[in-house]
């Protein structure tokens, strides 16, 4: 069912809170979702974003011209709109299931066409597999990797030679850093204004930073202070970009899944699945997601 007009466009605009990239309430990425975000404005979905403190809050149009069951999205930091958001995706993919089913969705971001297909889990629980828009990679000038480890506070020492920097693009543009053990990664600790300036400059969402637990499976933090929030718990953008530089650079197969471990570090534990397709540049991020009380 759609939103209509009255009572029914009242509820249907008030926020929604969930947890995505888990089963457990208190585990992952909190995010907002409005089901129809119809005639609210600009400023209006920035001061609601800011107003529940989530990292992202997705904000829905439904529009059947995007395709059967086809959204226009928008996502909303507490302090700027970023073109794409992950965890949102998921979240705002879970919302509309619970009211008209799972299935096949469709949905149309700043930064592209976002295919979502939504499946109820072993558990019950509704888990949501987005595909990415199309990837790229970019070398990182030796001055703005030595800015960023700078305001990280991390010694160029610290870094994973097995991991070349790179900023990495999937809807949103990351900069991916390898940390050499899991202790540096567990140590983030950052100068927020310098490294949000860094960000700023540079079009940079998140930074990816990560950590090499074995061939499939690694740990990840993503600093975010551009979007007004120190760290983000769960980051289905960076995940999808990190997939395809972990194939643009050989160092996972064509043809792979992996295991992103994030928020652990924050106490709100976080599991991100990543597939990777041979023949198929664009990536796919899966996960669960819970509605909350509120």
């Amino acid at each position: 069912m759609r939103a209509g007009g009255g009572a029914l466009r009242s509820i249907m605009t008030t926020p929604l809170h969930y947890a995505a990239f888990t089963t457990d309430p208190a585990g992952g990425n909190k995010a907002g979702v409005v089901p129809a975000a119809d005639g609210l404005t600009d400023p209006q979905m920035l001061a609601l974003a800011a107003e529940l403190g989530y990292s992202e809050t997705a904000f829905l149009v439904a529009d059947p011209a995007v395709g059967e069951r086809g959204y226009r999205v928008r996502y909303f930091a507490p302090t700027l709109e970023v073109p794409f958001c992950g965890h949102a995706t998921v979240a705002a993919a879970v919302a509309v299931a619970e009211r008209e089913g799972p299935g096949e969705l469709v949905f149309a971001t700043k930064a592209g066409t976002v295919p979502v297909s939504v499946t109820p889990g072993p558990d019950g629980v509704l888990r949501a597999t987005l595909t990415s828009v199309e990837p790229h990679q970019d070398e990182v000038p030796a001055a703005d990797l030595a800015e960023a480890l700078a305001a990280l506070g991390w010694p160029a020492a610290d870094l994973d030679p097995a991991f070349p920097p790179r900023y990495a693009y999937a809807g949103a543009r990351h900069l991916v850093l390898a940390a050499a053990t899991r202790e540096r990664l567990a140590d983030l600790d950052y100068d927020f204004d310098r490294l949000a300036a860094f960000m700023t400059a540079r079009d940079l969402i998140t930074l990816q930073l990560v950590w090499r637990a074995s061939e499939t499976v690694f740990h990840v933090r993503n600093p975010f202070p551009v979007g007004g929030v120190v760290e983000d718990p769960a980051t289905g953008a960076a995940a999808a970009a990190f997939g395809a530089y972990l194939r643009e650079l050989g160092l996972v197969p064509a043809e792979a899944r992996l295991t992103l471990h994030q928020g652990e570090d924050q106490g709100s534990p976080g599991e991100l699945l990543v597939e990777l397709r041979a023949g198929d540049s664009r990536v796919r991020v899966s996960g669960a997601a819970v509605r909350l009380p509120g």
